[in-house]
């Protein structure tokens, strides 16, 4: 078996993710062969891989940092919400089900600890490391008896943890204390110690807290990571541009045309995969923002409607809103709309829905020829094809099938017949997510918007996506690198949990 520890964080958002890639990143730069694994991942945001599984985009990004092949073994289990209180289930990048959350955690999770156990076990054996991101807290003592993702399989895989926490928060020490102590001895045992994340100022400062923190909990403290803007690619949820951040602090780089480009994205419900825009965000001159009021398209250049897990109800909003109007009225002045995925969809004339929503015969906002059936199996596809004179790839996540009755083709083969999508005036409309990463076919697109928004925008000629990814992961591999423990770190990975680390009471209740 290889060696092997677990990421895990005081709250959500601690930097589990980041903090993740980054020691993958670090790791294969000393020869390492790394993988990344999340036994079970919340997300609206995935990704497909090569052999047509759906896991979180996070693990996926994390291969990439890994400089390994995304695979379903690293993400056996993904919970795509549909609603406050209920879920898709996927098991091993395959839907098997909808779930609400009382029944999944009141007795499918615990039958899913095996299979996860056994995708771990067959990464250990397969690569000298897996770094491990867990979910939430551990110490989330009402979920802790069907724990799949933290405490739960370190114990049962005997993996070092190291708990992550955002000080930039506030309240890192009693965050880091009260997680340990209210664990149970054998899952504090586990506890080799802490990692600091987004540290602003003197760290001169913190270390006198940091001496007290041992000197309660008999724990190391792993690294003090400072704040850095940007790092927040491909994240689980939330309304972010992740890349937009950091290419705007490291490359201050004006528009090459005379003007900028706004770009809207209506933040609808359930929104799905809204890491499709990074690339737009990547692009010198381009400003993208989430919108979620008519007015806030008045002056935007290209409104993009993304992906959703719920087609019906984001059609629901945007009329109650008042953005499907404003979106009629673009499309009648010929000013460009982009729909992705979900919200290709409802740019339709129709929608048949008896799976997603079980909403039946639902009318689309009519801005494209198209009429969608949604399917019970889910669409999980990687196509390559051409668009706009380019080449383009990207990846499908999808149960609505869409019947394409007019208009222009979108995406096709080298042919020239039509794969997916379609184009009317200038709406454009297609499922494939990740195609904007493709950079001449982005070029040629925001050349197109430019021009139906009578813009003076020109696309950088050299901006590489790619490029701009794997220096986000170098960045993430640099902070492990430079601001962390890395030699106590390779101990715990190849050694295992410290011995003799002192209990802290209270425990576990």
């Amino acid at each position: 078996m290889g060696g092997g520890l677990l990421i895990a964080g005081t709250t959500s958002d601690a930097g589990k993710s980041v903090v993740t890639a980054g020691i993958c990143r670090w790791l294969v730069r000393q020869g390492v062969k790394v993988a990344p694994f999340k036994g079970q991942n919340m997300s609206l945001n995935s990704f497909v891989t090569r052999e047509g599984a759906e896991i979180g985009r996070a693990q996926a990004m994390q291969a990439q940092a890994a400089r390994v092949e995304p695979s379903a073994l690293m993400n056996p289990v993904l919970l795509k919400p549909g609603s406050d209180r209920s879920s898709q289930v996927v098991l091993m990048g395959r839907p098997v089900g909808e779930m609400s959350a009382r029944g999944y955690h009141g007795g499918r999770q615990r039958t899913l600890l095996e299979p996860v156990l056994d995708c771990l076990a067959e990464l250990r054996g397969t690569y000298d490391a897996v770094i491990c991101e867990g979910a939430g807290s551990p110490a989330e003592i009402n979920l802790r008896r069907t724990d799949i993702v933290n405490m739960g399989i370190a114990r049962a895989a005997r993996l070092p943890v190291v708990v992550v926490g955002d000080i930039d928060r506030g309240g890192v020490f009693a965050s880091f204390f009260g997680t340990t102590a209210l664990l149970g001895p054998e899952d504090q045992a586990l506890v080799a110690g802490y990692i600091v994340n987004k540290f602003r100022g003197d760290v001169t400062l913190l270390e006198p807290g940091i001496e007290m923190l041992r000197g309660l909990t008999g724990r190391h403290t792993y690294g003090i990571l400072p704040y850095a803007h940007g790092l927040g690619i491909d994240e689980e949820d939330g309304l972010r541009v992740s890349l937009r951040g950091a290419v705007r602090e490291s490359v201050v780089a004006p528009p090459v045309g005379e003007d900028v480009l706004r770009v809207a994205v209506c933040a609808v419900p359930l929104m799905s995969n809204f890491t499709d825009v990074d690339a737009l965000a990547a692009e010198p001159g381009v400003v993208v923002r989430f919108v979620d009021r008519p007015e806030e398209l008045t002056d935007a250049d290209l409104v993009v409607v993304p992906g959703t897990r719920g087609t019906v109800r984001a059609l629901e909003w945007l009329r109650e809103r008042g953005l499907a109007a404003e979106l009629a009225r673009r499309a009648a002045e010929g000013r460009p709309v982009l729909g992705i995925c979900g919200g290709f969809q409802l740019l339709g004339e129709h929608i048949e829905d008896e799976v997603e929503s079980k909403a039946g015969s639902v009318a689309g906002l009519g801005l494209l020829p198209v009429r969608v059936r949604f399917a019970a199996e889910k669409t999980l596809a990687r196509p390559v094809g051409e668009a706009l004179g380019e080449s383009v790839e990207g990846y499908e996540i999808h149960h609505g099938v869409a019947e394409v009755l007019g208009g222009d083709a979108f995406m096709s083969d080298d042919n020239g017949h039509s794969l997916d999508g379609c184009r009317a005036g200038a709406v454009w409309g297609t499922h494939w997510h990740g195609s904007l990463e493709s950079d001449g076919f982005r070029r040629r697109f925001l050349e197109q918007v430019a021009r139906a928004a009578g813009r003076r925008f020109v696309p950088a000629p050299d901006t590489s996506f790619g490029a701009l990814r794997e220096e986000q992961l170098d960045r993430l591999g640099d902070l492990i690198e430079e601001h962390a423990d890395t030699d106590a770190l390779l101990r715990l990975i190849e050694q295992g949990p410290p011995a003799g680390l002192p209990f802290i009471p209270p425990g576990a209740p």
